[in-house]
């Protein structure tokens, strides 16, 4: 494609394809404007948010991971037209999301470590760098990261082929793969230009067009209610135990038990209680009783965002709750310090910790 400069009808002049050089070139610039790939091709208004460049996995590093709002994941490999791998392109991506999908078989763990890598690289937790990037409010980012961990486990990834010339047979090959399989696979072909001070990039989308007319696969954002609730916590015995928990959640959102700085909450498929101590702007610690993918979870997760009461939160559930805590990472901002087996819970004892946590910070 020929790419014609001109100023005010005259001087025109042909621009000439440029070559990245180096794939480390690529990677940075995708790493610096992922708005240019266009998955706006695939569905509007999206907007891909890279959390971390090179993320290490048992197959080898992928060159990036980002998500999107809606908390889909995305897997990008990025190769020159001239690197001999770009046949092996598409096993190579499939086997990162399989180890990827293989070494977290949690949500903690994977946010522990791209919280590692999104901090070394921005400074931010990853949940400050989705707060920021998307405006979102504490809700907003519990339900983002609730969405990520359904995704995550499903092994429900994007998968993103970057190149500067995609050849024909790669193009055949993504195009068969989303005709007879359950993967998204998109190839993106970058061409880049110079014109004096001014970088022009053309961004290409293949495969997409053959999902355009399917079902896919969204993340379910069904409310679990809380009949519903009780009625899965039935069939292991623990009806009693959720029936006292939505109980506690009510009657804090109704004000019938108010305990200073603390807030119940509900998403979709996860009751909350959040702390937010009186010099902060932002919730330290949250309790979170999440059901993800009609599995029904066991344990109270204590999330914890706080480092500088760190000591006095630890000595506190440790002496209240009586449950074994663990100090979060030294390179961790967040994490989660605690689980609490629901078949445990009291609301007496909850609200004695509530009480006694804001008295202390």
């Amino acid at each position: 494609m020929a790419i014609i400069v001109s100023k005010n009808g005259k001087n025109a002049s042909k621009l000439n394809k440029v070559p990245y050089g180096l794939e480390d070139n690529l990677q940075q610039f995708i790493y610096n404007n992922p708005e240019s790939i266009p998955l706006y091709d695939i569905k509007e208004d999206v907007q891909l948010l890279i959390l971390a460049r090179e993320y290490g996995t048992l197959s080898g590093p992928i060159d990036a991971v980002g998500i999107d709002k809606e908390g889909e994941i995305y897997l990008i490999e990025t190769k020159l037209y001239k690197n001999p791998d770009k046949r092996t392109v598409i096993a190579q991506v499939l086997d990162y999301g399989a180890s990827l999908w293989k070494t977290h078989p949690d949500l903690e763990s994977f946010l522990l470590q791209i919280n590692t890598a999104t901090q070394r690289n921005f400074q931010q937790t990853v949940r400050e760098r989705m707060q920021n990037y998307y405006s979102l409010n504490e809700e907003d980012v519990e339900e983002l990261i609730n969405n990520i961990g359904v995704n995550l486990s499903g092994g429900n990834f994007k998968f993103v082929v970057l190149m500067d010339t995609i050849h024909d047979q790669l193009k055949d090959l993504i195009l068969y793969m989303n005709q007879n399989s359950k993967f998204d696979i998109y190839g993106v072909e970058l061409e880049f230009y110079k014109h004096g001070e001014f970088e022009i990039t053309i961004p290409k989308l293949f495969g997409a067009e053959i999902k355009k007319n399917l079902t896919t696969m969204k993340t379910d954002t069904t409310f679990i209610s809380d009949e519903e609730f009780i009625s899965l916590y039935a069939g292991i015995g623990l009806e009693s135990k959720i029936k006292e928990i939505l109980q506690l959640s009510k009657d804090m959102q109704a004000g019938v038990v108010m305990i200073d700085r603390w807030v119940a909450r509900r998403t979709p498929k996860n009751i909350n209680f959040t702390y937010k101590p009186s010099n902060s702007e932002k919730d330290s610690l949250s309790l979170s009783l999440p059901y993800v993918l009609d599995k029904p979870e066991l344990v109270f997760n204590f999330w914890f965002y706080d480092k500088p009461i760190e000591s006095i939160l630890l000595d506190e559930i440790e002496k209240t709750l009586e449950i074994k805590t663990k100090k979060l990472q030294l390179t961790a901002k967040y994490g989660v310090v605690a689980k609490w087996p629901v078949r445990e819970f009291s609301t007496s004892k909850v609200i004695n910790f509530f009480t006694s946590l804001s008295n202390k910070t």
